[in-house]
């Protein structure tokens, strides 16, 4: 019974130690960053505490005299530790997501659902688009994100005004035919939508987001975009 007993006080010990670690970190890093810091974990490497801020992994040990950005590998298993632990970190409440303000287009049966944050002068979301005709039975949001120069801002408040929102993203986007809107409707959702993606530290074009709340930066292929679709609908 007393070593049952003891047992647990060096437990409850050593779980109180640890947050007060992590706290003691996070106060030393938002002292040095001058930023807020989303949180602070110890990891089971080498002594590291991994920490969370601006969307954004990186690392730092407990004096945090040294701070490091880059991947954890697992050196057994070789999983990409800073990865799945990022994907974690960064999912949402895809219900709480405001899809009114979105461009919703419906291929199929529409079951499959998931959103996008785009620049309309995105290279790379120029790209995502032409793979998106391929997909059938889904149902895509697209959140007008213009963060690249005015002229993005301008052709999302032209693509907002059209009478026909889809046909003037995908004509824009697909076949690199100017919106023929004139900007001068109510544009509020666009705006909404850049701090909306602000505010979840969307920091590059297009991001995608799952109904699981898994997001997906980059113009990935789509075969993973099926993969992500499937496992979604799965969790759903």
């Amino acid at each position: 019974m007393l070593k049952i007993f003891l047992s647990l006080v060096l437990a409850i010990a050593f779980a109180h130690s640890a947050l007060a670690g992590e706290d003691d970190v996070k106060k030393a890093i938002e002292a040095q960053l001058g930023g807020k810091v989303s949180s602070v974990t110890k990891t089971d490497y080498l002594g590291l505490y991994e920490v969370y801020a601006d969307g954004q992994i990186f690392y730092t040990d407990e004096k945090v005299s040294v701070i490091f950005f880059g991947s954890l590998i697992d050196g057994q298993t070789k999983k990409n530790v800073t990865s799945e632990r990022m994907q974690k970190l960064s999912a949402i409440d895809f219900s709480e997501l405001p899809l009114k303000l979105a461009i919703k287009q419906v291929r199929g049966d529409g079951k499959r659902v998931f959103a996008t944050f785009e620049d309309p002068n995105c290279g790379f979301c120029k790209r995502l688009a032409k793979d998106l005709t391929k997909l059938d039975n889904v149902t895509i949001y697209t959140f007008l994100y213009p963060i690249l120069s005015p002229d993005s801002e301008e052709k999302s408040n032209r693509i907002w005004c059209s009478d026909d929102r889809v046909k003037a993203w995908n004509d824009w986007m697909i076949n690199n035919k100017a919106p023929g809107g004139k900007g001068n409707c109510d544009t509020t959702a666009v705006r909404k939508a850049k701090e909306l993606g602000q505010k979840m530290a969307i920091s590059g074009t297009p991001t995608l987001f799952f109904t699981d709340g898994t997001r997906l930066p980059g113009a990935v292929p789509l075969a993973q975009i099926e993969q992500k679709l499937e496992q979604a609908s799965a969790v759903r």
